[in-house]
């Protein structure tokens, strides 16, 4: 079997990569956690690595925080953009570069807060400390690939789904369990969204691809189906139904409160993405990459 070498194997994303991967490679795994093959910290330097990998799959980043201070945004660009530079480094220092190089980056890139089958070719406008770090972290992988002869595959998926996601379906999965969600009346809000095993059976077969993919399940569900679909899950029905007006005067409380540091479920700009249609379009990586995904909700 060939060897890949995979980072971020501990987070969500990376425990659905290295079940699936290990089917298909002889996986080690890169990052800081105590059951890593190899235990390095890519914000802090390059690691040395104890042979040459036929494969990289780099999905270790920093992401779901909102920063609050500047020394918050800049801890992005130490794990996103200085990680994957001290990572291409480690395997420069290697007997020889590999053959295959994924990065995992994200739809955030393209910067936007709404739009529809939005594709590739968009501008990178991307402004937040987050979207900004992995701009730049593509842009190094990239060239370096480019100049070393490496073949390399950015995939960008939107919101990922699957068992324990983080970030806003984290959020909103507390919330109903608690019993203080309020669904956005009339809500016709529709969201990009992949399931995380299809990224993880994707990259089996990427061999001799090159090239940025957006990756959907190409069915752009509306908010509410995660809406009942969490609801369902948990055994908790959300009783209160309420005009967007209404929360945009608690999302400006929530903004007040979070500059004090103190948590609140709801500001504005997560109210602005929840009432906002966001959809990318997957049709590049249909046609190149054979990338046939399952819908979300059946």
């Amino acid at each position: 079997m060939l060897n890949l070498l995979l980072t971020g194997h501990s987070g969500f994303l990376g425990r659905i990569l290295l079940a699936e991967l290990q089917n298909h490679f002889n996986v080690h795994t890169l990052g800081r956690s105590a059951d890593a093959d190899i235990c390095a910290d890519l914000s802090v330097a390059p690691p040395t690595l104890p042979r040459t990998y036929d494969w990289v799959v780099h999905n270790a980043g920093k992401a779901h925080v909102i920063p609050r201070t500047e020394a918050e945004g800049e801890a992005f660009f130490r794990v996103n953009t200085q990680g994957t530079q001290n990572l291409l480094e480690a395997l420069d220092r290697a007997p020889a570069p590999p053959r295959m190089l994924v990065y995992i980056s994200s739809t955030s890139v393209y910067g936007l807060e709404e739009g529809e089958n939005i594709s590739e070719e968009a501008h990178l406008m991307g402004h937040t400390p987050y979207a900004r770090s992995k701009i730049e972290a593509e842009r190094a992988v990239l060239d370096w690939a480019n100049q070393r002869g490496v073949q390399a595959v950015v995939l960008r998926p939107p919101l990922i789904v699957g068992p324990h996601a983080p970030g806003s379906l984290a959020a909103m999965r507390r919330a109903i369990q608690r019993g203080y969600y309020v669904r956005i009346r009339d809500n016709q809000a529709r969201k990009s969204a992949v399931l995380g095993t299809d990224i993880a059976r994707l990259i089996p077969t990427l061999e001799g691809k090159a090239g940025v993919y957006n990756l959907t399940d190409g069915k752009h569900p509306y908010f509410h189906a995660f809406e009942d679909a969490i609801s369902a899950e948990v055994g908790r029905p959300i009783r209160l139904s309420v005009p967007i007006g209404l929360l945009r005067a608690a999302a400006r409380a929530g903004d007040a409160l979070l500059r004090t540091g103190i948590p609140f479920p709801l500001h504005t700009d997560r109210l602005r993405k929840m009432t906002a249609t966001l959809t990318f379009s997957d049709e590049k990586a249909r046609r190149e990459l054979g990338w046939q995904p399952k819908a979300i909700f059946e």
